[in-house]
């Protein structure tokens, strides 16, 4: 089953994401294994810190 993501949650800006993109580890163009997806990682580890879930 896939779920589809609500755009409209995210945190950061479009404008943000493209300025912190860069500086996030597993991109594309490196080798070996990375994470699927890094803006959808750094969007939970914001949430998380917002809404002070453990």
């Amino acid at each position: 089953m896939r779920f589809k993501i609500d755009m409209d949650r995210f945190i950061l800006t479009d404008a943000q994401w493209a300025k912190m993109e860069p500086l996030c580890l597993g991109k594309k163009t490196d080798r070996g294994c990375s994470g699927k997806d890094n803006r959808l990682f750094i969007e939970t580890v914001l949430w998380i810190a917002r809404t002070g879930s453990p």
